[in-house]
């Protein structure tokens, strides 16, 4: 069964990703930075979901569930009302947030206990497809462990069974800020490598950007196990990173291992497909890029003749143009933005993006507006003709 994951944006919600990928082998992983933005993304799921003919799996974690979410949840169940008996799609929601259940019962649904956990709450859509627990005791990162079975398709691999164990220990100890648990410095070092790490290389969205900090995390685990402390820890990641992107890179035709781990990188995802979406004005447009990337991308992109003009979307809703003909400007301007001919930038009218689909379609209206159906008229051109 096709598995998707959509996960917070942080090291709880990366720690249960990592962990996911352990035990299954998701198709896609969705990370969504900010409560605010989880209705539009399982708005899109459902429709995507209701074209799907085969049976799927969707499996949500570390996303406080809010209004938007709980509309989704009843959707589903009503959207598999309708599927073949046989053939249902299923929904696990593993979730720890103490306001969830308080959102549940304002929308009239009620927690019910569970004999096993006190702290655990399990809720009834109705629909025996479709699992809802509460965990006000635990991180997310543990939940999917303790609950893999729910979507579990394999053993994980027993060399790394030890880093999987203490990682989740990390992140439950740092995630419900227990300071007196002996594994929360570890957990502390974990997260600030995870914030400094997870968009400098890889962008989110790209195939190799959970792989990547997935073994991160791994790596910088078995480092604690083998008892470093934290600044030695912080020490060795470049190391680890590097060592990271040399697999990566393996095979690749143009890699060159005298360059840094950034300009390497640049270099893959320079040619990559994944990466950009092609706009109708030949504009290649990217996702979440660190900037000093994204500047590094463009120059290669540029200099291999693939695009003239390429831009940039953070999440947080700010755009990166570069150009080779002097047109970045010109886009910048139509997003309230400014600076250089070639390199320029501006503001999404929206504010903010969650995705390269998101993005595409905040950007390329107001980049191509559509042309009126006048416009294409044989009798446009003598609209204004005084004869």
């Amino acid at each position: 069964m096709r598995l998707t994951q959509i996960t917070h944006h942080d090291l709880d919600g990366y720690g249960a990703a990592t962990l996911v990928a352990a035990y299954a082998e998701p198709a896609r992983v969705v990370h969504v930075p900010r409560y605010g933005d989880v209705g539009p993304v399982v708005d899109d799921e459902l429709k995507r979901l209701g074209k799907a003919k085969a049976a799927e799996m969707v499996l949500i974690t570390d996303l406080g569930i809010e209004e938007p979410t709980i509309a989704f949840l009843r959707r589903f169940a009503a959207m598999n009302r309708k599927r073949e008996p046989e053939a249902p799609h299923r929904l696990v929601v593993l979730d720890h947030h103490t306001s969830s259940i308080d959102q549940m019962r304002r929308q009239g649904l009620e927690p019910k206990p569970a004999p096993e956990n006190p702290r655990l709450s399990r809720f009834d859509l109705g629909d025996p497809a479709v699992t809802v627990l509460v965990d006000e005791g635990s991180s997310a990162t543990r939940m999917v462990d303790t609950h893999r079975a729910l979507f579990a398709t394999r053993e994980p691999d027993p060399a790394r069974a030890e880093d999987l164990a203490l990682l989740v220990a990390s992140v439950d100890a740092l995630d419900l800020w227990r300071k007196d648990d002996p594994r929360f410095p570890g957990g502390f070092a974990l997260d600030e490598i995870f914030w400094d790490n997870v968009g400098t290389l890889v962008p989110v969205g790209h195939p190799d950007h959970d792989p990547f900090v997935a073994r991160l995390l791994l790596e910088a685990t078995a480092k604690l196990r083998a008892g470093a402390t934290p600044a030695e820890l912080e020490r060795a990641v470049p190391a680890i990173r590097g060592a990271i992107v040399d697999d990566l890179m393996r095979d690749a035709p143009d890699d060159d291992p005298a360059l840094t781990t950034r300009q390497r990188m640049a270099r893959a995802l320079a040619r990559s497909d994944a990466l950009f979406h092609a706009l109708s004005d030949g504009t290649l447009l990217s996702f979440a890029l660190d900037a000093g990337t994204f500047q590094r991308v463009s120059d290669l992109v540029m200099a291999s003749g693939r695009a003239r003009r390429l831009v940039n979307v953070q999440r947080a809703g700010t755009l990166s143009f570069r150009s080779i003909d002097g047109t970045a400007l010109d886009g910048a301007r139509l997003f309230r933005g400014g600076g250089h001919q070639d390199a320029a930038g501006g503001k999404l009218p929206s504010g903010t993006a969650f995705s390269l689909s998101d993005a595409v379609a905040q950007v390329e209206p107001v980049l191509n507006p559509p042309k009126s159906a006048t416009a294409d008229s044989p009798f446009a051109a003598l609209r204004n003709w005084k004869g």
